[in-house]
């Protein structure tokens, strides 16, 4: 006996959640490469279940197990960009920082370099 579009929506949902849930225990733990990786995985199921939506005819049960399951979706997926933007944030700090050591290097670089020339030059005891 071939399943139900619906129990086919209602499953793929079910998955999606569990994707979810799986990502943001990635995104909590820093586990940005894993996290990336499973965003395909993610985008296919949901291409999937966008076309099984179209076709389910759910009761009201099914819709509200379906309500049930996005909202816990939508709960897990605002707190993985919540994560995603702490990162983001934390990155652009990092790339700051770096641009100004750099910038401090190019400008005093060579001029650092003088001074301590200069101080092996002029240094106590020589005539």
């Amino acid at each position: 006996m071939a399943m139900s579009t619906a129990r086919a929506l209602l499953d793929g949902y079910a998955q999606l959640r569990q994707q979810v849930a799986i990502m943001l225990e990635l995104a909590r733990a820093g586990e940005w490469d894993a996290l990336i990786e499973r965003q395909s995985d993610y985008l296919q199921l949901v291409d999937r279940l966008r076309h099984l939506d179209r076709e389910a005819v759910l009761d009201d049960e099914e819709r509200r197990c379906k309500a049930d399951l996005l909202e816990a979706i939508l709960n897990d997926d605002l707190e993985i960009r919540e994560q995603l933007m702490a990162r983001r944030s934390e990155l652009g700090h990092l790339m700051d920082t770096s641009r100004r050591q750099r910038d401090l290097h190019r400008s005093y670089g060579k001029q650092a370099a003088s001074v301590v020339d200069a101080a092996d030059k002029f240094s106590p005891g020589t005539s």
